[in-house]
């Protein structure tokens, strides 16, 4: 069985006040030709399909189109909801859907959502975990937590719905979650609440394939198969340097499995520029450099402002998304700033920060509760 595996395609999203529903039109009309060529049997989309819970009519009509061409290209298409996502409205008319081979995920509840495809060699159980939080699952499965049981942590949440799924693991079996997982590398503008949404990847290894969205980043987490496809566009500027893919999977018998990228290539790439505003004015600095085709960052390292700086530089850079300043008054602002926000921080948020920093990570939930319980034993 051949598998293709991608997620968050944030479908209506804007980045600093441009629209990227042009760029997507043209990203997922690649993603359509690579299934022309690679003719896999299921795609697979692991959330965030939409960047809203109410989508616009106009994102609606795209991911219309995309699935009505993907579902003539491919025996099943799976689409997970994620935490940008409605699960409610994803799922409308899921059972009719069903019937076409176009499988939503449904909102989470105690019965695990198992789609079973067969192929030459048994059949691959395909399992679907949208975005949850421990108070869902606390919620789902509230009548059945044995005596002191507890769901307070996101690895417990998750630990407790693979459990319900009862897969078993001398078959073929594939799980599509939306979640973070410890150890993967983030971008700016992921929903990601300081490290205690983190997840084990321990708790989902035994899985065949675990197709994973929620991270930007290609990626794989602990495990050769515990895989982030990835965005298949940029959406922020410290993804200047990465490139998108979409991640085929091929599965074979039980154990015999591979994996391999295809490149997407952008309507619009990004750049991170900076220097003097003549510098960057400057042909010899942009010519034959296609900036002209990219959403750019600009940072201007003048001492003095540029009068109406950002709309000339946009007779040379006419996609430029951001002006910044990088200079003696600008760091002098943000040095005051950093010291008036130390006054305005709690001792929780201080001690935090303090820890990460010598750390290089965040506290997780139980390290966080216990500099709370001491705060309070000397504050309160």
């Amino acid at each position: 069985m051949k598998i293709l595996h991608t997620s968050d395609l944030h479908i209506g999203k804007r980045v600093n006040e441009f629209s990227m529903i042009e760029d997507q039109r043209y990203i997922l009309e690649r993603i359509e030709n690579i299934v022309k060529e690679e003719q896999p049997d299921v795609v697979l989309i692991a959330g965030d399909v939409y960047n809203s819970a109410t989508p616009s009519a106009e994102a609606v009509s795209l991911l219309n189109d995309f699935i009505t061409h993907l579902h003539s290209l491919c025996r099943y298409v799976v689409i997970l909801s994620g935490n940008h996502d409605s699960a409610e409205r994803l799922a409308f008319g899921a059972e009719i859907m069903r019937q076409n081979g176009v499988y939503f995920s449904q909102t989470f509840s105690q019965l695990p959502q198992k789609i079973t495809i067969p192929d030459e060699h048994g059949d691959v159980h395909i399992y679907l975990l949208p975005f949850v939080r421990p108070i869902d699952v606390r919620s789902a499965y509230k009548e059945s937590l044995e005596t002191g049981e507890q769901i307070e942590s996101y690895d417990e949440a998750i630990a407790k719905a693979v459990e319900a799924m009862h897969p078993d693991y001398t078959q073929r079996n594939i799980l599509v979650a939306h979640q973070y997982f410890n150890g993967g590398e983030r971008c700016d503008g992921e929903d990601v609440v300081g490290g205690l949404d983190e997840v084990n990847a321990e708790i989902v290894k035994n899985f065949d394939y675990v197709a994973l969205g929620h991270l930007h980043r290609p990626q794989y987490v602990q495990y050769k198969h515990v895989r982030y496809s990835g965005s298949p566009l940029k959406y922020s500027f410290s993804e200047v340097h990465n490139k998108k893919s979409v991640s085929l999977i091929e599965l074979n018998e039980k154990g015999d499995m591979a994996i391999h990228e295809r490149d997407l290539v952008p309507l619009h790439d990004w750049a991170d520029l900076r220097g003097t505003y003549d510098e960057l004015m400057s042909e010899a600095f942009y010519g034959g450099k296609g900036y002209e085709n990219q959403y750019v960052r600009l940072t201007l390292t003048d001492e003095d402002e540029v009068v109406d700086a950002m709309n000339k530089l946009r007779n040379v850079y006419p996609l430029a998304m951001v002006l910044q300043y990088d200079n003696t008054r600008t760091r002098h602002i943000q040095e005051i700033v950093e010291a008036e926000n130390v006054e305005n921080k709690s001792p929780q948020e201080l001690v935090s920060e303090f820890f990460e920093k010598q750390n290089g990570q965040p506290m997780n939930e139980a390290q966080s509760e216990l500099v709370t319980n001491l705060i309070n034993e000397i504050f309160v």
